[in-house]
């Protein structure tokens, strides 16, 4: 069975319920865009998802139960993820940025080569191979960070804002290149983002959570149309 899922996650904190009996799934070749209030537990569920955060409750990958993994195995089983910070290795250029994380992510160095000279070009950064990671234009910076998630081909992977403090030419490019993403590596992306503008054209499905519970699951038409969403989230606008 091809699917991540999350059953009955429950996360506290010294008392505080940051998460309470969620479920979610995202299947490869499949956007779910994870949207939210500050504060609802996005972030927690992300941790949960990717091994960073104990919890009660399960996770399986592609019907293997991976309930508390690590994030080095989880990432060697092909669930990766990316951070709000982009955390680019400074002092080295595009390609370094992406070798290394080729080689961290297992492969041997042939692979790890093979890999890169591919990403450059399905990212389209290989034009700036040889430039210094740190000197790329933001727009540019938060593309070769997900692109290092991707190093490897993995099953799933989720994204903490990708377009945080992108303008909005710069968030159609990233929006574009994302969309061909799922059909370039056949793999499940999980994306947290607050621009809606964004979001709205590019998951297949969303999961909307609110003081740590599910409060909606439904295409963007749907969720946008929703009553509890526009209260808590959307507001009247999107009415």
């Amino acid at each position: 069975m091809d699917i991540l899922t999350a059953s009955g996650v429950t996360v506290a904190f010294a008392g505080l319920t940051a998460l309470e009996d969620v479920e979610l799934s995202v299947r490869p070749g499949e956007i779910l865009g994870l949207i939210g209030p500050n504060g609802a537990g996005k972030t927690t569920l992300t941790n949960v998802l990717t091994g960073f955060q104990r919890h009660s409750g399960a996770v399986s990958v592609d019907g293997r139960d991976v309930t508390g993994w690590s994030p080095q195995r989880l990432s060697r089983v092909g669930v990766r993820r990316t951070f709000q910070n982009v955390r680019l290795f400074g002092g080295m250029t595009v390609a370094e940025n992406l070798h290394a994380a080729a080689l961290g992510a297992g492969l041997r160095r042939r692979a790890a080569r093979r890999a890169t000279t591919e990403l450059l070009d399905r990212a389209d950064l290989g034009s700036l191979a040889e430039v210094e990671a740190t000197s790329l234009p933001y727009g540019l910076e938060r593309r070769l960070g997900v692109a290092r998630a991707l190093v490897g081909d993995p099953r799933y992977v989720v994204l903490d804002e990708p377009a945080a403090g992108l303008n909005e030419e710069e968030s159609d490019e990233l929006l574009r290149w994302l969309r061909a993403v799922p059909e370039q590596y056949g793999c499940g992306l999980v994306v947290i983002e607050h621009d809606m503008r964004l979001i709205m054209r590019l998951c297949d499905r969303l999961h909307v959570i609110d003081h740590g519970r599910t409060l909606a699951v439904g295409t963007p038409a749907q969720v946008r149309a929703d009553p509890l969403v526009i209260e808590a989230y959307l507001g009247a606008g999107h009415a």
